[in-house]
């Protein structure tokens, strides 16, 4: 059985977000309920609280062993319209991800990694990451997001 997990925050104003993108998957991935031995959700705490909701799924589904457990989050490492599935290997920073290393004890589980990273440097000024993910997206990017999404899903239910 496989548990796959989108992380974010749950009120209506971060709907649309870039830290909302596991959601965002998440969302496309309901269709794929019906598949035997795939359980999809999508967390109802906030992000930076998300390693106890992982934690509840994990107990709800007891035969799902942590190695088989899928997070699907942002990514600031990875450029928008790109993405990585690994195994035990997360971004660099990550408040949602440390949330369920505390809480399961482990960062052995598969990452779903989707780039958000879409700042432009203009007069040598950055967002700060914090602030930026909490914007929502803009509609071209949420167009190029529209194909990773699917790209993803196709991988997820393969």
């Amino acid at each position: 059985m496989k548990l796959v997990v989108g992380i974010g925050n749950p009120e209506a104003k971060y709907r649309n977000n870039r830290h909302n993108v596991g959601h965002m998957v998440v969302d496309e991935l309901q269709p794929a309920t019906r598949i035997k031995g795939l359980v999809i959700k999508k967390s109802e705490s906030f992000m930076n609280e998300s390693g106890s909701f992982v934690k509840k799924m994990l107990s709800k589904y007891s035969s799902v062993k942590v190695s088989d457990l899928y997070v699907i989050h942002d990514d600031l490492d990875i450029p928008l319209g790109a993405f990585k599935i690994q195994f035990g290997k997360g971004p660099k920073e990550h408040k949602g991800l440390v949330s369920i290393y505390e809480a399961l004890g482990t960062r052995d589980f598969w990452h779903v990694r989707v780039g958000i990273e879409n700042r432009q440097q203009a007069l040598g000024t950055r967002i700060k990451g914090e602030q930026y993910v909490l914007e929502d997206f803009s509609s071209e990017e949420r167009n190029v997001l529209g194909g990773v999404v699917k790209q993803i899903c196709n991988q997820l239910v393969s």
